[in-house]
């Protein structure tokens, strides 16, 4: 039985190591063609008609913040349609109604389109738009997203070649500096944004759309099966659907699309359960068409690793149960006793592999992006490494959802209508809007107990490099669990505030 954990839990590490190898690879696909910036193929001598699609459901917090931006773009009002898809259950539909008919009194070409029947969630609302688009190119946007006026100046040129179906941009973020949390996630979306898309793009390889900040051929939507919304990520699904047709995506991280980042911690779980199950299921459903496609090897292998990655929170969450058994293990077996080294000679490669490498790949994300300050984000690799191990639990149950087809239903991410200039967090505090209440807070909790005892454990013993190892460990479910627990407490008054007595039975 030692030998069994002690193999079992190097099989974890390397699988784990095999996927910061990937990173690796991406780091080096970014540096060999970073400076390689697209350029449109010419421009348009008559500008065409784009759509902005504007889907939501319940977002009265952000849903003028982003009309009014549309309402600001740089293109004409003749070729500009503004599509408010609203799925709405509450004052947001109302909100929406009235913001439609100030533009279309501004003169704009403006439409509110509300369902009563949610099917298909977000895809359904886009599917539904598409029908009556008028614009042959449709920009998306998120409700917690806003674009800045020169956004369609930028980007529609691109598609003066035919085989164009998508183009991306980057997202960059309003509320960055809000708190912890949202400094970890834009570092978290930094990596994904700026090195993997622009190396995936640029390499030849594919690249999905992020679900919003991009602009589409209508022509390749529908030639790609249009909007399926069998997966809770349908904007990776039809990426590759796209892709496999022969269609061409251009990624512009040169051009940045601001968005809102979840501030509270139960949002920012929703958001990575929806994500992480959403890629399994679209890893179910398209990676075999993938490899039946005439897609360069190249391209086939990246995917692969693109699409089963999030595999490696059910990795970590088995990896959890292992190392107690493997420390005790390694004390037992003689060979560690006579080989002192060997340990360190297995350990320190995978290590390298499964940890520097995800130092290193976002470390490199904030220099590029902040060339000038990105040393001051160092103090935070830290926090991102345990707020990871601290999502394993949330994300390895989104896994397991996916692989036995437990449905779910698109849960929105609450957003508030916060940036860097209002750090008063008493608007999203006191908002009805909040993520689903669960008991995976309390499991987080008792594992957090459980390495802070193997954290001690080692300390006692003196193995303090082990304990430096493993403290991420605590920390990052203590983190996750607490984050999550103390909001749902009832808030305490503050102490200047009078208690109001009502006088009414």
């Amino acid at each position: 039985m030692n030998w069994l954990y002690y193999i079992l839990y190097f099989v974890a590490l390397i699988c784990l190591g095999g996927y910061g190898f990937h990173r690796l690879t991406i780091l080096y696909l970014y540096l060999k063609h970073k400076n390689d910036q697209p350029e449109p193929m010419g421009v348009f001598e008559e500008l065409p008609v784009v759509t902005f699609q504007l889907p939501c459901f319940n977002e009265k917090h952000v849903i003028k913040r982003l009309i009014k931006s549309v309402s600001e773009v740089d293109y004409p009002k003749d070729k500009l349609e503004i599509q408010v898809l609203d799925d709405s259950t509450d004052e947001t539909k109302d909100i929406c109604r009235q913001e439609v008919e100030k533009l279309v009194a501004a003169g704009f070409d403006a439409v509110h389109i509300h369902r009563e029947d949610r099917t298909g969630y977000k895809a359904g609302a886009l599917e539904n738009g598409v029908k009556v688009a008028k614009g042959e190119f449709l920009f998306i946007l998120d409700s917690d997203f806003i674009v800045h006026s020169d956004i369609l100046q930028k980007t529609i040129h691109f598609f003066t070649d035919d085989k164009v179906g998508l183009i991306q941009t980057r997202w960059a973020h309003l509320n960055r500096n809000y708190n912890v949390l949202t400094r970890i996630q834009a570092m978290f979306l930094d990596g994904h944004l700026e090195l993997e898309q622009t190396a995936r793009n640029r390499s030849g390889r594919f690249f999905t759309f992020n679900g919003t900040g991009g602009m589409w051929r209508k022509s390749c939507i529908l030639d790609a099966g249009g909007w399926d919304h069998d997966t809770l990520t349908e904007d990776m699904d039809l990426s590759y659907r796209a892709q496999i047709k022969g269609w061409r995506f251009i990624f512009l991280n040169k051009v940045e699309t601001p968005a809102e980042l979840p501030v509270d911690m139960d949002g920012f779980k929703s958001q990575q359960h929806r994500w992480t199950k959403g890629s399994i299921q679209v890893c179910k459903k398209i990676l075999f068409k993938i490899w039946r496609s005439d897609a360069p090897l190249a391209a086939k292998l990246e995917a692969t690793a693109h699409l089963t990655s999030n595999f490696a929170y059910l990795v970590l969450f088995c990896l959890l149960f292992l190392i107690y058994p493997k420390q005790e293990a390694h004390a037992e077996l003689a060979i560690f006793k006579e080989y002192a080294w060997l340990d360190n000679a297995l350990n320190i490669p995978v290590f390298f592999f499964g940890s520097v490498s995800i130092v290193l790949f976002y470390l490199m994300s904030q220099k590029a992006l902040q060339p000038k300050t990105w040393y001051k984000e160092i103090i935070y690799l830290p926090c991102l490494l345990a707020l990871g191990i601290g999502m394993s639990l949330n994300n390895a149950k989104a896994v397991m959802e996916a692989m036995f087809n437990h449905q779910s239903g698109f849960v929105r991410t609450p957003k508030y209508g916060l940036d860097e200039q209002k750090a008063d967090s008493a608007a999203w505090k006191s908002s009805n809007y909040r993520a689903l209440k669960s008991l995976m807070p309390i499991l987080e909790f008792a594992f957090g107990l459980f390495f802070a005892v193997i954290v001690l454990d080692n300390f006692l013993k003196e193995s303090y490099l082990t304990c430096i190892l493993l403290l991420p460990f605590p920390c990052g479910f203590f983190y996750t669990s607490i984050s999550s627990m103390r909001h749902m407490l009832p808030e305490r008054r503050k102490k200047s505030e009078p208690v109001k007595i009502s006088t009414e039975d």
